[in-house]
């Protein structure tokens, strides 16, 4: 068995890696096509949806994911928008498995579901990744056109653009996937229907009035989803922390040489003659160009100056200037900014201060200052290095938007297979234990071997603790069938010498009326045919279970046992009896009540066998009429099993020879028994003895005297 399941495992497993390596196959040459026509498309979900359409979640996720992976060795930008493969991937399915991509009319809005992931949530991607651009390329130049015939903003416009364009892309796509779909052989695509990994919404839900709170699918579900968002959370927190600090470090690295740089080059003799006459000064050109260079060198710097920092100001002696800032001349004294008011007291010492980052009228800045000091040390000025940080908020978010979209599509196929694994070897294998559990039955001995056959064919193969939990219950199971078996045997045995004891017992009460015959036998017979016959015809269906007939049958015997208290003379007298003898023979049914008291005495828990024997014994020459004895009880005051024991009493009574008169015949005794009902008998069962005539008659057949 176990090498069975693994060549069945193993066979699945390959299915599914033969549907994903076909399926990203197709996605490349659909895209290597694309690029060698030259199209605004992409063409590269082909694989995708034809694996939706043919093989569910698992492998149609997967080759979405992959194919963004694969092609990211040729062109690591894709690498970035394999969320959005997973995402197109995912509503692939969905719409595979309520026939949405296989009718026309729905095939549409699919095809637009695809555009809007595909065009408008990738190209609001594509604006994050290139830092609040969407770049370059037809779908670009379509929005140009689009925002001057109608004005929307370069934002909406672009976002249009690139859903028209995918639009087009996902209809060729849907076109050709559902064309190799419907050329697939269908005996194919029962192959892959039938394998454990197809859609994965198709597994059978336990039904909402088992579970407890909350299934275990949902909390497998959410526990995968919590963990995976727990670990993208804080692995996106830390990478962005830690980019964030590199790209800092960075600039800061850059700011610190340049300033250093100037600092050994500046000629320190002739920095009071900048200062005094700016560019009136012999060389203050060629040193002006000096910083110009190293400004120019280095693209993340955006101010150089150099300051003498006083109690009155700031005194400029170098400002370069941009396009956006003009410069101060040499000899200015301005006011402190924030990095120098921050730090006035250092810098008018000549002391070194630390990086700074400001955001001030010039933005997001990061500064460097660095003292030029004499040959005695002495700080004459400092050299100012100013760096824009306003790109750094750019790349940041362009940064965690290629994070996010990597995480998030990594995480998305995790916990696919996660949910499937867990359906597969946790969920479902525990629910069909339960189930096998619930179904189980122990009525009877074939419905109990069925049952452990069902419970057998489970055959879980988890190999962890839930296939030990199965061989358990398994092996627990069939001892427990074992053991009832025997139990019932036992049962059986124990029951068959209770009955055999019994009719000894009655067979030895009844010895001592020599005129009485086979009656306990034949009133028992007599006593089952009405029973079953009310059964059979639904009349007082509440009391009639088997148990209730079986205990009925069975303690019938037993109606006459008062009489072992009765007086042989009484018993046996040939002639009719006295008032006073008659009246000493319906003791018997006092002093068999009496018995059967003893005896339930004797016994530890409460026997509805012997309350039944009690009953027959004391009250079976009660009367519907009240007018019996021994308490002159009426109507359904009367027992059941009592009711039914006085017809098949008096039947056998009147076609049975005794000393004091000859035997009725069975239509005469018929006839008795029908005027006696409402009066003698209840009614009800009257009318089941008499509908059961042919039964009745055979069992009156066996006795000797008719």
């Amino acid at each position: 068995m176990k090498q069975k399941n693994a060549k069945r495992a193993a066979s699945a497993w390959l299915s599914l890696l033969g549907v994903i390596v076909a399926g990203v196959a197709l996605n490349l040459i659909g895209k290597n096509i694309n690029t060698l026509l030259g199209l605004p498309l992409f063409l590269d979900n082909i694989g995708t949806l034809l694996s939706a359409l043919a093989g569910g979640y698992i492998p149609c996720i997967t080759v979405g994911f992959l194919t963004n992976i694969v092609g990211g060795f040729t062109d690591s930008f894709t690498i970035y928008y394999c969320v959005i493969s997973v995402l197109i991937a995912a509503t692939a399915v969905v719409m595979a498995k309520k026939k949405m991509l296989t009718r026309f009319p729905s095939v549409i809005a699919a095809v637009l579901v695809f555009a809007f992931i595909g065009g408008a949530v990738g190209g609001l991607l594509t604006w994050l990744i290139n830092g609040f651009s969407f770049g370059e390329g037809y779908a670009v130049d379509l929005a140009a056109r689009i925002n001057s015939a109608l004005p929307m903003g370069y934002f909406l416009s672009n976002l249009l653009s690139v859903f028209l364009v995918d639009a087009v892309d996902k209809a060729i796509v849907t076109a050709v996937a559902l064309l190799l779909f419907f050329l697939m052989p269908k005996r194919l695509k029962e192959f892959l229907k039938s394998r454990s990994w197809f859609f994965l919404a198709e597994f059978e839900k336990q039904a909402k009035s088992n579970r407890k709170k909350i299934s275990l699918r949902v909390k497998v579900t959410l526990l995968v989803a919590a963990s995976t968002t727990l670990v993208a959370a804080t692995a996106i927190g830390v990478s962005i922390v830690q980019y964030h600090n590199a790209t800092i470090q960075e600039y800061s690295q850059v700011g610190e040489h340049a300033t250093r740089v100037i600092a050994e080059r500046m000629d320190k003799n002739k920095l009071l003659e900048y200062k005094n006459k700016g560019r009136q000064a012999a060389d203050y050109a060629q040193t002006e160009d000096l910083l110009c260079a190293i400004r120019e060198a280095s693209p993340e710097i955006e101010f150089i100056y150099i300051y003498d920092i006083r109690e009155d100001g700031t005194h400029v002696v170098f400002d370069l200037d941009t396009e956006e800032v003009k410069a101060a001349e040499a000899g200015d004294v301005i006011p402190y900014d924030k990095t120098i008011t921050k730090y006035r007291d250092a810098l008018l010492r000549g002391e070194e201060i630390p990086v700074d980052i400001s955001d001030d009228v010039y933005g997001w800045v990061l500064s460097v200052y660095r003292p030029i000091r004499d040959d005695n040390g002495k700080t004459m000025c400092y050299v100012g290095v100013d760096m824009s940080m306003n790109d750094l908020r750019a790349e940041e978010f362009a940064f965690l938007a290629k994070i996010i979209s990597l995480f998030l599509g990594f995480l998305l196929v995790i916990r696919t297979y996660a949910v499937w694994m867990a359906e597969r070897k946790i969920i479902s294998p525990i629910n069909d234990i339960a189930d096998a559990a619930n179904r189980f039955s122990y009525e009877t001995p074939q419905a109990r071997e069925e049952s452990l056959k069902m419970v057998e064919n489970l055959d879980i193969d988890t190999g962890d603790e839930i296939e030990n939990l199965y061989t358990a219950y398994r092996d627990a199971t069939a001892d427990t069938v074992r053991y009832i078996d025997e139990v019932q045997q036992k049962s059986n045995q124990i029951t068959k010498l209770q009955n055999g004891l019994i009719m000894v017992l009655a067979d030895m009460v009844e010895s001592r009326d020599k005129c009485t015959g086979d009656h306990v036998r034949k009133t028992a017979a007599y006593t089952e045919i009405i029973l079953r016959q009310m059964q059979k015809e639904g009349i007082y269906e509440d009391r009639l279970s088997e148990e209730y007939i079986n205990e009925v049958v069975s303690s019938a015997p037993l109606h006459d046992v008062g009489k072992i208290a009765v007086s042989d003379a009484i018993l046996n007298k040939p002639g009719r009896l006295t008032d006073e003898e008659f009246l000493t023979m319906q003791t018997h049914t006092t002093e068999g009540g009496k018995i059967i008291d003893k005896a339930i005495g004797l016994v530890a828990e409460e026997s509805e066998y012997l309350n039944e024997a009690k009953n027959l014994a004391q009250s079976h020459h009660e009367k519907w009429n009240g007018k019996g004895y021994p308490n002159g009880l009426s109507g359904e005051d009367i027992p059941l099993s009592a009711r039914v024991m006085a017809v098949a009493d008096v039947f056998d009574a009147l076609v049975s020879r005794r000393s004091y008169k000859e035997p009725f015949s069975v239509e005469q005794a018929l006839d008795i028994i029908r005027e006696g009902s409402g009066n003698h008998f209840d009614p009800n069962v009257v009318r089941a003895f008499l509908d059961a005539e042919d039964e009745v008659r055979r069992v009156a057949a066996m006795n000797m005297d008719i």
